[in-house]
């Protein structure tokens, strides 16, 4: 007989992690189908209603993509039952406010500037967020933010951070964990970038964490929208209770599955040499103001004259993003870096 997982404690309260979860959660029964009770990989599926000659897309997806999790468990070194695959990080962060915050009720807790989708997620779900500004530099304030909202169901933090770039100490990440009374969502998309190693190594420690990873930047499937939440047993299967049955189609699994046997780390290392190149030739150009570090593929750059870069550089085809009207990202563009080609036409053009 299968044994449900144990919630574990929250270490700042010493209370059961599923005591943060939302009681009608607790007691939804999930969809279920009868290929859940059958484990083969062969059989004669009458159960689904599907067309029964095979085009290689008849059926529908496996609903846990249990091959996909055995090769990400393999590339990761995490157990499988502690990877949840969504569509995309976004539907991750969406699941988050679902199980852990009651809609008008609870609030979370997060840092600004950082990735836009936290607070659309959360207005999404009628929950209430909290937002503590970085330093002039992007550093963290752990005192400031934990006294922030201490009634936060959920803490977002993003490292190396969207779109200042810059990576959190481990040390300040353990102080929120083991001082945060709720959910601390670890957003590492980038993390493949950077030069300090991933929390994968920590997850056991704390009940309360959840990792984000994607495919999306370094494995470059930001196409087929797969995102990667590493949890306790009990946290990914909350999510996979609450999750639509076949939010990966099965394409979007045969895909990832063959270029997962990539090797990408060359171009990894040739975005980071280049991310490198382009901060050292930005520094030199009058236009540019100050070039901050950065720990992920792209650079935050404050101009003289943002806007009228900006739109130079649209009317060359350069494409960048304007962050110059969020606060403590004024005067600045985020420049993704590109092949050591496109850096070169975009230098060229500046």
């Amino acid at each position: 007989m299968k044994t449900e997982p144990t919630a574990g404690l929250v270490p700042a309260t010493g209370r059961l992690v599923s005591e943060l979860v939302r009681e009608n959660i607790r007691a939804l029964s999930p969809y279920s189908t009868a290929r859940d009770e059958y484990v083969g990989e062969l059989g004669v599926f009458l159960d689904a209603n599907e067309n029964p000659y095979d085009n290689g897309l008849n059926r529908y997806p496996d609903p846990y993509q249990r091959q996909l999790k055995r090769r990400l468990a393999e590339i990761r070194g995490a157990a499988v039952e502690n990877i949840f695959v969504g569509n995309g990080s976004d539907e991750v962060i969406d699941l988050a406010f679902r199980v852990f915050c009651t809609p008008g009720v609870d609030c979370a807790l997060s840092v600004a500037p950082t990735y836009g989708m936290y607070r659309v997620a959360a207005a999404t779900n009628d929950v209430r967020m909290v937002e503590v500004q970085l330093g002039e530099n992007f550093e963290l304030d752990t005192d400031r933010l934990l006294a922030a909202a201490p009634e936060a169901k959920l803490l977002f933090i993003c490292s190396p951070n969207n779109p200042s770039g810059n990576s959190f100490p481990h040390e300040q990440l353990r102080r929120l964990l083991s001082s945060f009374g709720g959910m601390v969502v670890l957003d590492e998309a980038y993390i493949d970038f950077s030069s300090r190693a991933s929390f994968l190594a920590e997850l056991d420690r704390w009940p309360n964490l959840v990792i984000l990873q994607t495919l999306s930047k370094a494995w470059g499937m930001a196409g087929l929208r797969l995102g990667l939440a590493f949890a306790s047993s009990y946290v990914t299967g909350l999510f996979t209770r609450v999750k639509y049955p076949y939010n990966i189609n099965a394409l979007a699994q045969r895909t990832a599955l063959e270029r997962l046997a990539t090797d990408v780390a060359p171009q990894v290392r040739e975005i980071v040499s280049e991310r490198r190149r382009l901060a050292e030739a930005l520094a030199q150009l009058p236009v540019v103001k100050h070039v901050y570090p950065s720990d992920a593929n792209f650079l935050l750059v404050r101009f003289d004259d943002p806007r009228e870069i900006y739109r130079r550089l649209i009317g060359a085809g350069l494409i960048v993003r304007d962050r110059s009207s969020i606060p403590g990202c004024e005067g600045c563009l985020r420049i993704t870096v590109g092949t050591p080609e496109e850096n070169g036409k975009l230098l060229e053009e500046l």
